[in-house]
């Protein structure tokens, strides 16, 4: 297809190969991983459904120029070379995003101010007048990446994160971001195939993903706009398309979704957070204490949740961990648990050998989502059993 470009996704580390897997699934062409990034092809059309429909993105750039650079005032020619009537009007506002990694260039807001300068400058040579500077709610977002010498200028599809989805009004003291809490679902292999458990929900955000997951709704249904609907070039029935198709491909979902908290607070916030994504249908959440429960379905259960870290929350970290190890054991036959936590030490209060372990980053903490499989009677039973037929 003759209108594709190329267009970059940025992600979370460690969720590069969900969001190419992603991406293929979506019909991306040319999908290259990156760290933190990937790379890819698409049409105008594929742009929006992925603002739509990618769960483990957190922006999707599109490049328009790239060059060597030298210090800052070769900065400032070759931004102030381009043509940006093709994109920014004198009546429009905009803003820049830096991100530089570089000897040569350490101050992503002087960059900022540089590249600003650049594109005021050349409509007030060509046109006597310059479009402003909007940081808040600009018409077009610029982002500017130096990597050593390249520079690399992009306009920002997305606008704000999209970990932003819409649905969360109400969050507690911790609360987890959106993205990570997909990624941590795709990792953890959650596919709709089973009742799920978070048992200790607080707002409700995994639960809410883990239902979007599960029915195939895409994951920025209830947002509020993206920063391409301001561009000059929007095709607003195009967008309506992508939209009415992406919905068509939602599924039904036959299991349970369950979220516990033992905070009464907690317990309302999740409810009026799941109600705004308008999953209430799909989502049960009950004020419990996890340690007090044990399973209530038949069948496999999947659980994934994000215990507190004792970084935000006060809790006595060896207490809590091996009662979550011990509820597991005693509570919870044929279940897959996995949860994430920065707190490695803490680990080994679980008094369980995880199966698998995988770094992922919480926000700046450095973390491992783990599992334990936890069976249907115990271990050893199962394998005389095995032994005996």
């Amino acid at each position: 297809m003759g209108n594709n470009f190329k267009m970059v996704a940025k992600t979370l580390f460690g969720f590069e190969e969900l969001l190419s897997k992603e991406l293929r699934n979506l019909g991306a062409s040319n999908v290259v991983e990156g760290t933190r990034n990937v790379s890819f092809e698409g049409d105008t059309g594929f742009m929006y459904k992925a603002n739509l429909c990618l769960r483990t993105a957190i922006k999707i750039i599109k490049p328009i120029h790239s060059f060597r650079v030298r210090d800052e005032n070769d900065l400032y020619k070759k931004i102030y070379a381009m043509d940006w009537t093709e994109h920014l009007s004198v009546s429009e506002t905009f803003s820049i995003d830096a991100t530089v990694n570089s000897e040569q260039f350490t101050h992503s807001l002087y960059i900022s101010q540089k590249t600003k300068d650049a594109i005021v400058d050349k409509f007030r040579d060509t046109d006597g007048t310059r479009p402003d500077v909007d940081v808040k709610d600009p018409d077009l977002r610029i982002n500017i990446h130096i990597h050593n010498n390249d520079c690399n200028v992009s306009l920002d599809s997305s606008g704000y994160s999209l970990h932003k989805r819409g649905y969360r009004t109400a969050t507690n003291i911790a609360p987890i971001n959106e993205v990570l809490a997909s990624g941590l679902l795709l990792l953890s292999g959650w596919d709709g195939q089973s009742d799920f458990l978070d048992p200790m929900c607080g707002s409700g955000t995994m639960l809410t993903e883990a239902a979007m997951i599960a029915c195939n709704i895409p994951a920025n249904i209830n947002r509020k706009g993206f920063a391409f609907e301001k561009w000059s070039d929007f095709d607003a029935d195009l967008f309506e398309k992508i939209i009415d198709s992406s919905l068509k491909k939602t599924r039904e979902f036959h299991y349970k979704i369950i979220g516990y908290d033992k905070a009464p607070s907690a317990v309302r916030k999740a409810q009026d957070n799941i109600e705004n994504a308008n999953l209430e249908d799909y989502i049960t959440v009950e004020r419990k204490d996890f340690f007090k429960t044990e399973k209530e379905s038949e069948g496999q259960l999947h659980m994934c949740f994000n215990p507190p870290y004792g970084e935000r929350l006060d809790i006595d970290l060896e207490n809590f961990y091996s009662a979550i190890g011990d509820t597991l054991k005693q509570g919870y036959p044929g279940t897959n648990a996995w949860f994430i936590t920065s707190n490695l030490p803490a680990l080994k209060f679980v008094g369980l050998r995880p199966s698998r372990k995988i770094k992922v980053f919480n926000s700046h903490l450095e973390s491992r989502l783990v599992k334990y499989e936890m069976y249907e009677g115990s271990k050893k039973a199962k394998y005389q059993k095995n032994t005996e037929e």
